[in-house]
């Protein structure tokens, strides 16, 4: 789980390394709404600092966001006044509305160690979602995609601040393990570093989609999306547990 360091350079070291969060949120919006045109909510799990959220509120009538890490959702909430963003657990949150849409952004599900916690996952998600609702998923990757090994590094410099992330990512058992460094820079503070270090579980496709249909959701995966791990996306076609 990422902390207060993380959040204050998460999104601009993603952004500087060509990830592009309008076009993203565009996408899946346009694809909920292949699945239920007349969708107008939208609650994004793990939003992070809000950086699909931001965008995902210009295409919703009403957006939410839940976030496990306190340093993330308050560092969404600064950016998004007026937007509700919930602590708390995919596996566990309770709200009282429902909503068109569920999203689940940048292989944050793979944080939950287990097919039996991936399962109540969405199993949660599905007792949040109107009827016909939508689940979109972009998943980490898959055993068969993961690189062992996989060194990624960049660096960017603006408003006077210098930030540059190095990590390497190996496999342990059925998951990943990636250790990430940080540099950062400014006249004020100098240069201070941080690290982190992060197990997700590389699910397979199989894993991702039975969990869907326990759910009571349809499923679908889009190939090649979201710098190759693609995409999960089905609808709710029977009421859930309660």
């Amino acid at each position: 789980m990422y902390g207060a360091e993380a959040s204050e350079v998460y999104e601009l070291m993603h952004e500087s390394r060509g990830k592009d969060y309008a076009a993203e949120a565009s996408d899946i919006a346009r694809r909920i709404r292949a699945l239920l045109p007349g969708a107008r909510s939208l609650l994004d799990i793990a939003c992070g600092t809000g950086a699909h959220l931001r965008h995902f509120r210009t295409a919703f009538e009403r957006v939410e966001g839940l976030e496990m890490s306190a340093p993330m959702a308050a560092a969404a909430r600064r950016r998004l006044p007026g937007v509700t963003v919930h602590t708390g657990d995919m596996r566990e949150f309770a709200l009282e509305s429902t909503f068109s849409a569920i999203t689940c952004m940048f292989g944050s599900i793979g944080y939950l160690p287990s097919t039996d916690q991936l399962d109540a996952a969405l199993a949660r998600f599905a007792r949040h979602l109107d009827p016909g609702g939508v689940v979109a998923i972009d998943p980490w990757w898959f055993p068969e995609t993961f690189l062992d090994g996989h060194v990624a590094g960049g660096a960017v410099t603006v408003a006077g601040r210098t930030l540059a992330r190095v990590s390497h990512s190996v496999r342990r058992g059925n998951a990943s393990r990636m250790d990430v460094h940080y540099l950062v820079a400014d006249p004020e503070t100098g240069v201070r570093h941080f690290n982190e270090t992060h197990l997700i579980t590389l699910f397979t496709r199989a894993q991702y989609e039975a969990a869907f249909t326990a759910a009571g959701l349809t499923v679908d995966y889009v190939d090649g999306l979201h710098g190759g791990r693609g995409l999960f996306i089905g609808a709710l076609t029977r009421p859930s547990a309660p």
